[in-house]
């Protein structure tokens, strides 16, 4: 079985963060989403596989103030970390993966993840995300998900990945998980090859 956390400390140890399928100079559309969802620059948000993204510059430059940053390597952590130099310092970083994370309960305004819920090919390993999600995003909250859409590939960084549209995507998060909005993009890759992406928007139900 592959170690995750392994997998992706090589992946990151042995590509630039301009050398990855899905990388973008600036993640627009979830920028936006954010904003539209809480414009509040005080709100709690938390970018779950984060990595070397540069998401988190472009809150703190847009003014939100409270972010954290989750990622399973620590090496995309740390790339993170320094690029953004002493502003790294406002920021609160988990090293860990997802499913096992110990985070704060009914905190987060925004949890936003773009290309992690992909990756998660059982269903107890959704049912443990989606449990995650529910436990750490207080009621009312925002949920922005981005995945690979349904003309996405079936594999990525050598792992399988699963593919949704907007209704087999909001199934696996539930009732209690109003779907707003949903949008498809295609992610021009740094290899001139085109990735479908599937962002959906819900809010957490009391």
């Amino acid at each position: 079985m592959i170690d995750d956390k392994q997998h992706w400390e090589t992946v990151y140890e042995t590509k630039a963060p301009d050398a990855v399928s899905w990388y973008q100079p600036h993640l627009e559309k979830s920028l936006q989403l954010i904003i539209n969802a809480d414009s509040n620059r005080a709100a709690q948000v938390i970018d779950v596989g984060g990595g070397e993204a540069t998401l988190v510059d472009d809150l703190l430059a847009t003014g939100y103030r409270n972010v954290s940053v989750l990622d399973i390597s620590q090496r995309a952590i740390d790339v993170c970390k320094a690029r953004l130099g002493e502003q790294s310092t406002s920021i609160t970083w988990f090293t860990t993966d997802i499913l096992k994370a110990a985070l704060p309960q009914k905190f987060y305004d925004i949890w936003h993840d773009r290309a992690v819920f992909h990756f998660l090919t059982s269903e107890e390993q959704r049912r443990k995300y989606v449990s995650q999600v529910a436990q750490a995003v207080k009621a009312g909250g925002h949920v922005i998900v981005a995945t690979f859409g349904p003309q996405g590939p079936e594999k990525c960084s050598g792992l399988s990945t699963m593919r949704y549209d907007a209704d087999s995507l909001h199934e696996q998060f539930g009732i209690r998980f109003r779907l707003v909005e949903s949008a498809t993009e295609l992610h021009n890759t740094p290899f001139g090859t085109t990735q479908q992406f599937l962002y959906c928007y819900c809010k957490l139900e009391n």
